[in-house]
């Protein structure tokens, strides 16, 4: 920790991102002394605490991001953002794929000048020599329940949602023309504001009363859409059906949404459905 003065004190940032202080004899106190809340130092370090967070979140969303979108990265880039701690610790353990779309195993390091460094499926430890990676969606990965198994014996921890997001696959029985699905419709909420509540938590936007979640998929733009509704925020209110629209608002046929869109879909309709009222129960 960098120990900065504060009056007859030093303070400074712990892993947590918390203040701490300790007295001019360098012996830890357990709070900061209330002396101290407007010290030019302590706000400037709790400034820094809410910048280093939210550059946390922003590094989990790009990454996220990428996944979803299975954008190719290039590895220079992941070599050169590596040393910062937010990035590392949502890049490390992901599965990666190489040009050639084959798992190549799970990042563990990565440097300027010998490459990224993974864990392949033989349990070991390898450079790679692609310029770009992948950081695929589960869905696409075809031996998912292995790699949740191997993952498990590496003691693999994701902060990243990768090998234990919740996957949908889409059914080949679909009707040709049918836009929408049911699977998870009719879910009731007590109260329209909890249902939007909880579309904010998880991170979903709403719009003209949809949840919607916007996908790229092959570089096509989608858009899942669930009724939610757009009555007054006291009024009971229940999910609709869950459709996905392209270029203009276009209803897309369910049999064209790709496999990442659907999952990712179905993945919002049944977070939204699980929060639902039970009687007896509170909306969570």
């Amino acid at each position: 920790m960098g120990w900065v003065s504060a009056g007859d004190y030093q303070v400074a940032l712990d892993r947590e991102r918390k203040v701490v202080c300790r007295n001019a004899a360098g012996r830890p106190l357990k709070s900061v002394p209330a002396k101290l809340k407007d010290d030019p130092a302590v706000v400037e370090l709790r400034r820094l605490a809410e910048w280093l967070e939210g550059h946390r979140r922003q590094c989990l969303q790009d990454v996220e991001r990428w996944m979803i979108r299975s954008l190719p990265v290039p590895a220079a880039v992941i070599a050169a953002v590596w040393p910062d701690e937010a990035w590392q610790e949502v890049l490390r353990d992901l599965v990666v794929t190489g040009a050639d779309g084959a798992v190549a195993g799970f990042l563990r390091s990565a440097d300027p000048e010998r490459g990224l460094g993974v864990v392949d499926l033989d349990g070991d430890s390898v450079r790679l020599a692609d310029t770009e990676v992948r950081i695929p969606h589960p869905v696409l990965l075809e031996e998912l329940d292995d790699l949740r198994e191997f993952a498990v014996e590496l003691g693999v921890t994701q902060r990243v949602q990768q090998l234990y997001r919740e996957v949908w696959h889409r059914p080949a029985d679909l009707a040709a023309t049918a836009t929408e699905t049911d699977a998870f419709a009719g879910a009731r909420y007590k109260e329209l504001r909890e249902l939007l509540g909880r579309c904010a938590r998880l991170g979903y936007r709403v719009r003209g009363g949809y949840a919607v979640l916007p996908v790229v998929e092959d570089g096509r733009p989608l858009e899942a859409r669930l009724w939610v509704g757009d009555y007054y925020d006291y009024d009971e209110c229940e999910t609709g059906a869950l459709s996905w629209a392209g270029a203009g608002g276009r209803p897309v046929p369910l049999g064209e949404v790709g496999p990442v869109a659907w999952s990712e879909g179905m993945r919002m309709a049944a977070a939204l459905h699980e929060g639902r009222t039970i009687e007896g129960e509170e909306s969570a």
